[in-house]
């Protein structure tokens, strides 16, 4: 029998980590249109931090609201959607969190249209390092960039959970992969991961990129975000692709950007949103996974009574891969 109250982490407004606490609250009851999951883990995402820090104030977040923009776990009440009750399903975005009650909690009531069954030999742990951070990836690599074996990829920010799973991804398609970090230490780390070659982000990267690879880049994947744009678009191959994916720069827009002189001919400028996934775009990640065994790159775990603690390792930003938090 389903219990009547859960665990949760419930955001009024702005605090810090070690400010959170768990609440008793009630299971969410079954609504036509939305599914019941038992929530088994989830990773951290920056949004998060940023939420909690202090997004939460804003008017457009409904308050008081569960934290979470992604979960797995298994369906207990599948309402009236396609899912059946047992089966083993992620969930993400398309307002998580933000708009409704998200994933850190025991249970998550979320709308059919988020919830995605998956076919996987991950464990719970190992699933959960996948939702948002690959599907970002994989939208970015197949959708946007339209990447192949071919192509020569460079990812700016490549110690970035995203960045970690672009290249795990792109060297399953084929393609090389070249990575930029800002330490020499975790350049050691990216060629022990299977990046082809990394550079080192700072002063006169364009020139040094492209003294290493003078035939540029055919497609790039820009996590660092509007900083280093600029140098991104300088150092790809004519007729090859930049995505804007991540801001990982804190720098959110490009001040007096003139697309017509800093766009060079030839050149194609495109981003990837990943709000709305699809089924299909899932399946395709999964099964790319599952073919060549990719594995997650796991940087850290807790329980979920360890969330302020998880919360405080991610805004120092040090550890390399997906921070977990499971629940019994």
């Amino acid at each position: 029998m389903l219990e009547k109250s859960m665990k949760a982490i419930v955001l009024t407004a702005p605090c810090r980590a070690d400010e959170m606490t768990v609440a008793d609250v009630p299971v969410p009851e079954v609504t036509p249109g939305h599914v019941l999951i038992k929530v088994h883990a989830f990773g951290i995402n920056h949004s998060e931090i940023l939420l909690r820090q202090f997004e939460v104030a804003q008017p457009y977040i409904r308050k008081p609201i569960i934290p979470g923009i992604e979960c797995v776990g298994e369906v207990v009440d599948p309402s009236d959607s396609r899912l059946v009750k047992g089966q083993r399903v992620i969930a993400l975005m398309g307002g998580m969190g933000r708009s409704f009650d998200g994933s850190y909690a025991e249970y998550a009531l979320l709308p059919a249209a988020n919830v995605f069954p998956v076919y996987s030999t991950l464990d719970w742990e190992e699933l959960a390092a996948i939702p948002e951070t690959y599907y970002t990836a994989y939208g970015s690599l197949t959708l946007s960039l339209q990447l192949t074996s071919a192509d020569t990829l460079l990812i700016r920010g490549g110690t970035s959970t995203v960045g970690l799973a672009a290249l795990q991804l792109a060297r399953a398609i084929g393609a090389r992969a070249i990575d930029t970090t800002r330490s020499e230490h975790k350049a050691e780390l990216l060629r022990t991961y299977g990046a082809d070659d990394v550079v080192i982000e700072g002063d006169d990267f364009v020139r040094r990129f492209l003294d290493s690879h003078p035939a540029g880049a055919t497609k790039v994947l820009e996590l660092i975000g509007a900083s280093t744009l600029r140098s991104s678009l300088k150092v790809t191959a004519t007729h090859g692709i930049v995505c804007h994916t991540g801001l990982l720069g804190g720098v959110y827009g490009l001040k007096e950007f003139d697309p017509i002189k800093e766009i060079p001919s030839g050149v194609y400028l495109t981003g990837f949103y990943s709000n709305r996934p699809t089924q299909e775009q899932i399946d395709g990640m999964m099964t790319l996974i599952e073919r060549y065994r990719i594995r997650p790159i796991i940087g850290a775990r807790f329980t979920f009574d360890q969330i302020p603690d998880a919360h405080t390792l991610a805004e120092q930003r040090t550890r390399i891969g997906k921070i977990v938090v499971t629940l019994p």
